[in-house]
């Protein structure tokens, strides 16, 4: 097995290559999703960006709740969880120019969709859950 700078690039290329791959895989469920709940504008590039953005504020969301409410215990996940989510689905809703029913059914059936897909694949052993 080779090491050195070649292995590490080329670990950082595959790992770069993944993320884009997986990115560009869940923007294609919740472009899909958005299409059947009804969204007009809704496109793989928004999707994808929305993923991102949903990713990224919802944590910054979650991390915020979870801190400031750090002297009720039992809440604290449970509300940073909910934060997590309504900051997720009024990325989706900025991004389509959606309502929040909208964006929340996408958000969910996008959801779905995945867990339908990956049941699939594991049932037919292209897939394996480990």
């Amino acid at each position: 097995m080779p090491y050195g700078h070649g292995f590490v690039y080329g670990l950082g290329a595959v790992s770069f290559l993944g993320f884009l791959f997986s990115l560009f895989i869940a923007g294609f469920f919740l472009s899909l999703a958005a299409h059947l709940v009804g969204i007009k504008d809704a496109s793989t590039l928004k999707a994808m960006l929305a993923i991102v953005g949903g990713g990224i504020v919802g944590a910054i969301a979650y991390a915020v709740v979870a801190v400031l409410l750090i002297w009720i215990a039992p809440m604290n996940a449970l509300l940073a969880v909910v934060a997590f989510i309504l900051a997720y689905v009024w990325v989706i809703k900025t991004i389509f120019n959606t309502d929040w029913i909208r964006a929340f059914l996408a958000w969910i059936l996008a959801a779905i969709i995945e867990v339908m897909v990956v049941g699939i694949l594991v049932l037919l052993g292209l897939v394996a859950l480990a």
